[in-house]
């Protein structure tokens, strides 16, 4: 794999990461910088809809389209692809699971977003 392709690969999969602790926890952003709810809002749509209809995020073929580009079909090294990869592509994932953390993201953000209306409703 060349280092060029490697990083793609590695950026895809960080980005990838990103986008998934963003749907989880950006809510919390909201909280302190309330217009970053006009991102996170569609995000966690995004989020939610993936799980609840058994999807493949966008990512995830890119990724692989960047590994086959490079030549290497299944993972290998780095600490990108050792460390991370396995949280986004759990071996036990199954439809059950994906819809439960569908609806815990949904739950989750719920809250945060109910107490950022509160908080500004007294003021």
């Amino acid at each position: 794999m060349t280092v060029i392709s490697r990083l793609l690969v590695d950026l895809v999969v960080l980005t990838h990461v990103a986008f998934v602790l963003f749907v989880v926890f950006g809510g919390l952003f909201c909280l302190r910088y309330p217009k970053v709810s006009l991102v996170h809002l569609p995000a966690v749509l995004w989020g939610a809809l993936i799980e609840f209809r058994g999807w493949i995020c966008p990512l995830t073929p890119l990724e692989n389209r960047l590994r086959q580009k490079a030549g290497v079909a299944a993972y290998e090294g780095g600490f990108l692809e050792h460390y991370l990869t396995p949280i986004l592509y759990p071996e036990f994932l199954t439809r059950e699971i994906q819809i439960a953390l569908g609806i815990s993201v949904l739950l989750l953000n719920l809250v945060i977003y109910a107490w950022l209306l509160l908080r500004r409703a007294n003021r």
